[in-house]
C-alpha cells in the first residue's frame, strides 16, 4: 500500500518544482516555455484530486475500523503500534493536503503568468501603434 503514497509524493514534488520555476525571478527567457509545459501538465495532473480524495477516504476507513487502544486494555507493544499508525495517518494527511494545495497554487500562478504575458503583449502592441 506504500506505492500510492510514493506516487503522490512524486506528484507533489513535481508540482512544487514547476511552481518554483514559474515564480523564480530571472527566468524571463524561459518563462514562455515553462508556462506551456506547466499548462500542458495541469490537465493530466488533475487526476491528483480524485486520487487524494480516494486516499483520504482510505485514511478515514482505517481510522474508523482500527481497534482503539486506550487505558490498560492493550499491551505496550500494541499501544506503540497504535501510536505509529496514528502518526502515519497524520503524515499521509499532510501529504494529501500539500499535494492539493500545490496543485491549486500551480493552477492559479499559471493563469496569472499567462494573463501577465497577454497584458505585456497588449502593451507592446500599443507602444508600436503609437
Amino acid at each position: 500500500m506504500a506505492l500510492e503514497w510514493v506516487v503522490l509524493g512524486y506528484a507533489a514534488g513535481a508540482e512544487a518544482i514547476m511552481l518554483l520555476f514559474l515564480t523564480m525571478p530571472g527566468l524571463d527567457r524561459l518563462r514562455k516555455g515553462l508556462v506551456v509545459v506547466t499548462r500542458n501538465a495541469l490537465k493530466p495532473m488533475l487526476s491528483v484530486v480524485p486520487f487524494c480524495l480516494f486516499l483520504l477516504m482510505d485514511i478515514y476507513w482505517k481510522y474508523e475500523t482500527s481497534p482503539s487502544c486506550e487505558g490498560h486494555m492493550c499491551s505496550p507493544s500494541e499501544h506503540l503500534r497504535h501510536q505509529k499508525s496514528v502518526m502515519k495517518s497524520q503524515r499521509n494527511f499532510m501529504l494529501i493536503a500539500s499535494a492539493l494545495l500545490l496543485y491549486w497554487l500551480l493552477f492559479c500562478v499559471t493563469n496569472m503568468v499567462m494573463r501577465i504575458e497577454r497584458m505585456n503583449e497588449q502593451i507592446e502592441k500599443l507602444k508600436r501603434s503609437e
